[in-house]
């Protein structure tokens, strides 16, 4: 039950520790996995798209709402500024249209994957002159 060292077996790890190469913490460097050529569902090859080319008015408030608190909090317009113009909102309005916001829609499906649209790439419905 002792050892007759009196170590607590301490001297057979130093060994094993000892006889290790040096640079080798004892940890193996795995290689990297091989997962052959799957193509990952979420990258975009030019494959067809399954969502509509038109920007929804919920994508269309989350987008304004974001960009306008982007001005507010002093983020360079991406339109040129009309004189008196001071309303975040109504620049992000403009910046829309235009299609100068650089911002990426993200669109979930229901088996888990995504497809990202470049604001380019969707149609912008006008949806009237609400303040």
């Amino acid at each position: 039950m002792a050892d007759d060292d009196g170590d607590g077996g301490m001297q057979d790890y130093r060994d094993e520790v000892n006889d290790m190469p040096e640079g080798n913490d004892g940890i193996d460097a795995m290689d990297e996995p091989d997962f052959g050529d799957e193509e990952d569902p979420n990258e975009e090859e030019e494959k067809e798209r399954i969502t509509t080319r038109t920007l929804t008015k919920y994508e269309r408030a989350r987008i304004l709402g974001t960009r306008a608190l982007q001005l507010s909090m002093g983020a360079p317009p991406m339109v040129e500024i009309q004189p008196g113009e001071t309303d975040p909102l109504v620049i992000a309005k403009r910046e829309l249209q235009e299609k100068k916001i650089p911002i990426t829609i993200r669109r979930f499906l229901p088996d888990g994957s995504y497809e990202d649209w470049p604001l380019d790439d969707l149609t912008i419905p006008s949806m009237g002159q609400a303040p």
